[in-house]
């Protein structure tokens, strides 16, 4: 039977692996724990578990992790080179929509100084 463990005592929760499977075949769920001090690597002390981890390779040779990142958004920092690369992004699309504006508006000053000055059509009557 699982421990009860009410939150509003557990203080700062953490991220960690807790071993289940059996000899010879470990299998870890990474889970968040409450605070040490309650016990870590215990099964009922665990808050919730956001994915697993299978550290045996399996036939290519993978060690296969799974996380829910849903739950860990968050938690991790953002890269700041990702910051920049949005940055350096918007500038793009920006600029392309800029030409693109140009384009048109000189497409479209183009066709009033046709029509504007009585150029001939491009059909040509028979």
């Amino acid at each position: 039977m699982r421990k009860l463990v009410i939150p509003k005592y557990y203080g700062r929760p953490s991220i960690g692996l807790a071993l289940l499977g059996c000899t010879n075949r470990p299998f870890y769920h990474v889970c968040v724990f409450p605070d040490r001090a309650l016990g870590r690597r215990y099964e009922g002390n665990i808050l919730e578990q956001v994915g697993t981890f299978d550290p045996l390779p399996n036939q290519k040779n993978e060690k296969l992790v799974a996380l829910n990142f849903g739950r860990l958004s968050g938690l991790f920092p953002i890269h700041p080179k990702s910051f920049i690369r949005a940055k350096d992004n918007r500038a793009l699309i920006a600029d392309q929509q800029l030409k693109t504006v140009a384009e048109a508006a000189e497409a479209e000053k183009i066709t009033q100084e046709q029509d504007s000055s009585g150029a001939p059509s491009t059909s040509h009557p028979q």
